[in-house]
């Protein structure tokens, strides 16, 4: 059996994921957003963090507990593991029924992001598009939501996303048509969303967006972390700033047992 672990005994789930560094966990280890749960709440031996579309699963996969994990691993999210032994566990447990996704991780070092690059390129949009930030009437914005829920969904409403995400989006007679949010946040740092209409990309929207807010981040001493789902995305990392540590594995469950 599985338990919720409220915020204030995510403490003890710290051991569990240190050689995980994801954002995210530490996201929902520091209380700011997600579910996190455990075998046992006292001295936990495998446990499970979810923010969002995200699932991260650590601890002693061979321990009878990590059997009912596995087992219970929602659908159609993206499940990140703690290292090879988990991902055998997955394959072997769900087998065509565990889709592999490739993503792509980047260093978290600020040194490679500069203003002044970052700058020009905001310079860059295009006159029939405006840039503007995520604030007011505009996080009302239909479009806006239309675009990707996720721009504001991990936090609790609006009014929550007023007082502690940041956001910048482009506007097209009117309506979002692209946008880069904070999609979780933890102590001294965010995790950008980014994503743009199909008809209005390689336009390079979401580099401008992106660059507006990374360049908010920095100006105000917050680490903005990019983490891509595919290799367009890389692109616009790249040219932003990012230097690529990796790929990894993440998988989908599609079926439950």
């Amino acid at each position: 059996m599985l338990y919720e672990v409220d915020k204030k005994h995510r403490e003890r789930l710290i051991p569990l994921f240190a050689q995980m560094h994801d954002t995210m966990i530490r996201s929902c280890l520091e209380g700011y957003m997600g579910i996190a749960r455990a075998d046992d709440l006292d001295a936990p031996t495998v446990a499970q963090i979810a923010v969002g579309d995200f699932v991260f699963l650590a601890g002693d996969v061979k321990s009878k507990a990590a059997r009912k994990l596995l087992e219970g691993i929602p659908l159609g999210k993206l499940v990140i593991t703690q290292n090879e032994e988990w991902k055998a566990q997955i394959e072997e447990l769900y087998k065509e029924h565990a889709v592999k996704v490739t993503r792509y991780a980047f260093k978290q070092d600020s040194s490679s992001l500069k203003c002044e690059h970052l700058k020009s390129l905001i310079e860059d949009l295009a006159e029939e598009y405006e840039l503007k930030r995520m604030e007011g009437d505009l996080l009302k914005n239909a479009s806006l939501h239309v675009l990707s829920e996720d721009f504001t969904a991990q936090f609790d409403s609006l009014e929550d996303f007023k007082k502690r995400g940041r956001g910048y989006c482009i506007l097209y007679k009117g309506q979002v048509v692209c946008g880069a949010s904070s999609y979780s946040i933890y102590n001294g740092g965010l995790e950008i969303e980014v994503d743009t209409y199909p008809s209005h990309r390689r336009k390079g929207l979401a580099t401008v967006a992106t660059a507006a807010l990374i360049l908010e981040c920095l100006e105000e001493g917050i680490y903005p972390s990019y983490d891509a789902a595919h290799l367009a995305s890389v692109g616009v990392a790249q040219k932003l700033g990012y230097q690529l540590e990796r790929s990894y594995d993440t998988y989908i469950i599609n079926k439950r047992l």
